[in-house]
């Protein structure tokens, strides 16, 4: 299993940012995906769930309205599409995907910060 994200970086407040999620190595059209943020000294949040077939979402309430989670799953790939994004959205945004208990995969992470 690999999966690997890309997309974090440096952006301004009130800037746009969009994560990627490529995975290989397990069914990705099984899978509920959902992405995590966390920062230093904090527990790891669940910011955004999507489920295998796309067709129901959930948000935190401190994203909902600027974030936006989305998969293709002929591409075998997740996306984080987060808009007017704040300082407090800085944080290491990991993706997961997660079918039970014993088949549960996570990204390694990638940082976004958001800073003038």
């Amino acid at each position: 299993v690999q999966l690997v994200e890309s997309g974090g970086g440096l952006v301004q407040p009130g800037g746009s940012l969009r994560l990627s999620c490529a995975a290989t190595g397990f069914t990705f059209s099984s899978y509920v995906m959902s992405w995590y943020r966390q920062t230093p000294g904090k527990e790891r949040e669940l910011v955004a769930t999507i489920t295998s077939r796309g067709d129901s979402t959930n948000y935190a309430d401190s994203v909902k309205g600027r974030f936006t989670i989305s998969r293709d799953n002929d591409k075998n790939t997740g996306y984080l599409q987060m808009n007017n994004l704040k300082p407090e959205d800085t944080a290491v945004y990991y993706c997961r995907f997660y079918l039970s208990y014993a088949f549960n995969y996570w990204g390694k992470g990638t940082l976004v910060t958001v800073s003038s």
